[in-house]
């Protein structure tokens, strides 16, 4: 046990923003075009991402899920399809794509596109886990 809560606080120092409160961390790097999901302070998925693109912004800092959405569709982008749904701030979410050949590459209005398989099972794991329990966090 006590080995256990070392590695989970060792974990969650290593993560901008972290507290033991949080179960599951997506940390987004916009540099490298990609998402490490951790749970309990250890790395279960590393995942390409689409952030922003050029003239639009996802913006840096950390971020608690305000509500989520299994086949939302974008009422600013022409009924774009934004499956499994992770809202974090206002209109930003982390959700599924079918650009698929885009991920990697930046290419969203500023939300984090994922293939929708990824996104699936982000969704499960945050309803599972609560959204209290996850953080997002969006570093340069």
């Amino acid at each position: 046990m006590r080995r256990h809560f070392a590695a989970l606080l060792m974990g969650l120092m290593l993560l901008p923003g972290a507290a033991l409160a949080e179960r599951i961390v997506a940390h987004v790097s916009i540099t490298s075009q990609e998402m490490k999901v951790y749970h309990e302070g250890r790395l279960l998925y590393t995942w390409p991402v689409s952030t922003a693109k050029r003239g639009s912004v996802t913006p840096p800092g950390t971020y608690e899920p305000e509500f989520l959405s299994r086949n939302h569709r974008s009422r600013r982008y022409n009924n774009a399809p934004m499956p499994f749904a992770i809202f974090y701030s206002g209109n930003y979410a982390i959700h599924g794509t079918d650009q698929i050949k885009r991920l990697g590459k930046p290419a969203s209005h500023g939300c984090v596109r994922l293939d929708p398989k990824n996104a699936k099972i982000l969704f499960e794991m945050v309803k599972a886990e609560g959204m209290e329990n996850m953080r997002v966090v969006i570093v340069q």
